[in-house]
């Protein structure tokens, strides 16, 4: 790891402070800050916790500390790779650079490139998040969806034991500054600014269960790889139970996202899509096998990308079936691969319009046959079929109850669509499974959907979001 040392008083951070800062951490892999001490420092205005505060709160420091004594003697004793200072500098005595010189390190200059942009305003896309959900007065009513109700069910999740089962996905978002149009061909030209991952896919399923109150296991298959290990951590932190099997023939699947002013660029994919091999598939099975007497739910996440194959799905459903666990599932189609109705007599599943019909092959019915012709083929009890903006169509199998309703889109701000199936199909399952009607279910699936939109990456949904909005 490349360390870069820059230090300094930084009475107010200026843009011309941010730029060199930005050029330090461009240079290396850690940057460290050392802010003088009021002694040493040549401004007696500012004291030293107050600059310190500002530096911490700046996306591009990596660490920072009050510096106690001269820079030359910090670079002594702790012989950082890269020393940074401002170009005003360069025509200057520098008694540091003989010593920099002598271990091998580099001292660089930086004037600050007029092409700068603010990580921190940048990094607000990510952290912050606007609710102000519009929810849906008529359908409540409608249904009797009592809040006190509605409470008491989000409540109920902490008696689950919840297993999720499908595809690993690590979602990049790299965030650019767009620098403009290639002279030589028609090409946009952006310069990547830092990287933020999330977990995806099934594993946050898995975490949004686990946040909302369930005890949970994940069961998955990953690459021998940084994105498995980095799941896994991820997992764990959150007290996830994991059996994550492990296939040489595949990476961990690794979605990026290039973004720049607030929106997606280019998505490349990192992935392979060919079936789990039957060895891989025994073991699952198995694995399920010996949990499945304590299971309440069992949720399939499915991305098509080869984990629940024909024979994964079959035996783990005799199995929940054996036992009356609940099912529900999701069949995500990126490309014309998914099918949604291979999932049989699952309680819910949740497809979107496209994924519903290209699993029928019907490009040309309403919404509502495509749902009756879903229930005849897979038995599926109730069907939401997400409609994007539209919000969600809901179909109850049970001919002596209404047979669809619509819940109209709750986010009021709409910052990332990604994750917004996957908090849905959580949180409804759960709802069904502690006792919620359909209605009432779809309610919160669909108050979960809209926390999830309102912010960038998939972050795993909280018991407390969603009571918070209940109101």
């Amino acid at each position: 790891m490349k360390k870069v040392f820059v230090s300094g008083d930084f009475n107010i951070l200026h843009p011309g402070h941010l730029r060199l800062l930005k050029f330090a951490k461009e240079s290396g892999d850690h940057l460290t800050v050392g802010v003088n001490n009021d002694k040493l420092s040549n401004n007696k205005g500012m004291p030293q916790e107050i600059r310190l505060e500002s530096i911490k709160a700046t996306s591009y420091v990596d660490e920072s500390f009050i510096l106690n004594e001269s820079a030359i003697e910090y670079i002594k004793k702790n012989k950082p790779d890269i020393v940074v200072k401002g170009k005003e500098h360069e025509d200057e005595e520098n008694p540091e650079l003989e010593f920099i010189n002598s271990y091998g390190g580099k001292l660089l200059f930086s004037s600050g490139e007029i092409g700068f942009s603010s990580l921190n305003l940048l990094k607000e896309e990510f952290s912050s998040s606007s609710l102000n959900l519009k929810h849906s007065p008529s359908y409540k009513i409608r249904h009797q969806c009592d809040t006190d109700r509605l409470k008491k069910i989000i409540e109920d999740f902490s008696k689950l034991n919840v297993l999720v089962i499908g595809d690993t996905i690590v979602d990049e978002y790299i965030t650019c500054e767009p620098l403009g149009m290639s002279q030589e061909d028609p090409t946009i030209v952006v310069s990547p600014l830092f990287t933020d991952k999330f977990i995806g896919g099934a594993a946050i399923v898995a975490s949004h269960a686990k946040t909302l109150g369930a005890d949970v296991e994940f069961v998955s298959v990953c690459g021998d790889d940084e994105s498995c290990e980095y799941v896994k951590s991820g997992l764990n932190q959150l007290g996830i139970k994991t059996s994550i099997f492990s296939d040489a023939t595949r990476p961990t699947t690794l979605k990026q996202r290039f973004r720049a002013n607030g929106k997606t660029m280019l998505r490349v994919n990192h992935l392979k899509q060919h079936a789990i091999s039957k060895t891989i598939q025994a073991q699952i099975v198995e694995r399920i096998k010996e949990s499945v007497e304590e299971l309440d739910l069992i949720i399939f996440s499915d991305f098509s990308y080869g984990l629940l194959t024909n024979n994964v799905i079959k035996e783990i459903t005799k199995l929940a079936k054996e036992h009356n666990i609940i099912m529900s599932a999701d069949s995500q189609s990126s490309s014309q691969v998914g099918d949604i109705s291979k999932f049989k007599d699952m309680s819910l599943v949740t497809p979107t319009e496209r994924e519903i019909r290209l699993s029928l092959g019907d490009f040309e019915s309403g919404l509502v046959v495509l749902s009756q012709k879903l229930n005849k083929i897979s038995n599926a009890k109730y069907i939401f079929t997400t409609l994007g903006a539209e919000g969600v169509m809901i179909f109850n199998s049970n001919k002596d109850e209404l047979l669809t309703d619509n819940i109209n889109a709750l986010a009021n701000i709409v910052k990332d669509v990604s994750g917004a199936g996957d908090s849905l199909l959580t949180a409804s399952s759960m709802a069904l499974c502690v006792g919620a009607n359909i209605w009432e279910s779809a309610y919160l699936g669909s108050v979960a959907s809209a926390i999830q939109v309102s912010r960038i990456g998939n972050i795993p949904i909280k018991k407390d979001e969603i009571l918070k909005e209940l109101i």
